[in-house]
């Protein structure tokens, strides 16, 4: 699907359908009151109707908010692209670029690798008017920045969905040195045999019983004067049975979401690259496969991590921390960043306390926590705070290792996952951390907002929101 920006009002494009968004009090001077009365049309939130005659879609706006604006337009587009039209004309403002942009290329969406006779739609191309003659390259600038976003976005979801057969550790690790390569990134992939050399035993632990090996895969993106250094680490289990501590049937199914994390970070420095901002960024995926097998890691193994931490194993299939574990220590020790964000599909816990929606968000610096929160909100995505404390830190406590790497109680299951993450935080950077935990939002079964079924692009958007503001602050 093609999508434009002009400079021209939207009665000059030539299109077959033409989009207006129409509040209550406009449609009650609406030329065509009357046709869309007798369709049942009343200006309720997100109605829509289409009056084929006119060649026109009228959606209902009963709040100028962007999350409206998303919503409507990606129901707008779903609407028109079941229609014979093949082309879509709307008019778009410096204020909501950003939401009917998202609506039109994630709401768009449509993942059939899989499909041996993939349905296509007649609509091609959407044709984005500039209603005012002015500020067009404030506008422009801002069309393609959130084109930019979306599509990397999209690039996440086309990873996620890949079955695990497809997109295995190796396949993961290949698919990063191809974006290295498009977008002039440096990536450097360690093997066994390398994180042997590491001694990343827990990460190591985890696809041992796999035929898959795992694969720690770092991409760089380096500007000649970088502001700010930003580490990202991704979770990447390419599948996940849950290990001996096998998950039940119904729980394995949509497991290969659990690269998400991997895949987010990905994306985002994707979106850094071809937006060429100003900040160094690094990507760290620990990509692994956790299989069982007559060699596959145990609950009551007690593993070292790279940092030299030992850690008591109880759960198998608290597998995704004890990667990270590994990932977060290789990565402070590598880069020297300003801050440090983890992103992982770690609990179902936070899908619990949060619904499947929302992103959790934790970590120790309170100020650094509320600007992720208002980053999500503008840009989109949900995020809720998880606060820690020092009781439930109590509860992964281990009489045999350091750390145990699941809570002795069932409950604050999200935060005690990332209270584990936080031993392999160095004391230097735990004001600099903010732990993402995106199992609610990563991946869903029924579309809502922009969302299809599938992978969520969860993470991307809300990261370029906080990482563009970091951009404009410069050292400030």
């Amino acid at each position: 699907m093609n999508v434009k920006l002009y400079n021209q009002p939207v009665s000059s494009l030539n299109a077959d359908l033409t989009l207006e968004f129409v509040t209550p009090a406009q449609f009650e001077t609406h030329p065509h009151k009357t046709l869309l009365t007798q369709a049942g049309f009343k200006a309720e939130a997100e109605q829509l109707c289409t009056l084929h005659e006119h060649r026109l879609l009228v959606c209902a706006i009963t709040e100028e908010s962007n999350e409206l604006y998303r919503s409507i337009m990606a129901s707008a587009l779903k609407a028109a692209m079941g229609y014979g039209y093949a082309s879509l004309r709307v008019a778009i403002t410096k204020e909501n670029v950003n939401a009917l942009v998202d609506g039109v290329i994630l709401g768009g969406y449509k993942f059939e690798s899989y499909k041996s006779d993939p349905k296509s739609t007649p609509l091609k191309d959407i044709m984005f008017a500039n209603e005012s003659a002015e500020h067009f390259e404030a506008l422009e600038s801002l069309f393609n920045q959130s084109v930019t976003i979306a599509k990397a976005t999209n690039f996440v979801r086309n990873l996620v969905n890949q079955t695990p057969y497809d997109m295995t550790p190796q396949a993961m690790a290949v698919a990063a040195d191809a974006l290295a390569s498009s977008n002039n990134l440096e990536c450097t992939i360690l093997d066994v045999t390398a994180l042997e050399d590491e001694k990343m035993n827990a990460m190591l632990a985890v696809g041992r019983a796999s035929i898959n090996p795992p694969r720690l895969i770092h991409l760089a993106y380096k500007p000649a004067n970088p502001k700010k250094v930003i580490t990202l680490v991704g979770k990447g289990l390419t599948y996940d049975s849950g290990g001996l501590s096998l998950k039940a049937a119904a729980s394995m199914v949509t497991m290969k979401m659990d690269k998400a994390g991997a895949c987010a970070v990905m994306g985002i420095i994707k979106a850094v690259s071809e937006l060429k901002l100003d900040i160094e960024v690094h990507a760290f995926v620990g990509a692994v496969e956790n299989m069982i097998g007559g060699n596959a890691y145990k609950p009551d193994d007690v593993l070292r991590a790279k940092n030299g931490k030992t850690i008591e194993v109880r759960n198998t299939d608290a597998e995704g921390r004890l990667v990270l574990a590994d990932v977060l220590g290789y990565a402070q020790e590598n880069v020297k960043a300003d801050y440090i964000f983890d992103y992982a599909t770690l609990t179902g816990a936070c899908m619990v306390a949060l619904g499947p929606y929302t992103t959790g968000v934790m970590g120790h610096n309170e100020s650094l926590k509320q600007e992720w929160l208002s980053a999500a909100e503008q840009s989109g995505e949900y995020c809720g705070n998880l606060p820690f404390n020092r009781h439930l830190k109590k509860l992964i406590k281990s009489d045999l290792a350091d750390v145990c790497n699941v809570s002795s109680k069932p409950y604050g299951g999200a935060i005690t996952g990332a209270l584990f993450l936080d031993n392999f935080i160095d004391e230097d950077m735990k004001e600099k951390w903010v732990h993402f935990d995106i199992a609610g939002s990563a991946y869903t079964e029924s579309a809502w907002d922009v969302h299809t079924y599938g992978g969520t692009g969860a993470g991307v958007r809300m990261s370029m929101e906080w990482l563009l503001k970091l951009n404009t602050q410069g050292n400030n």
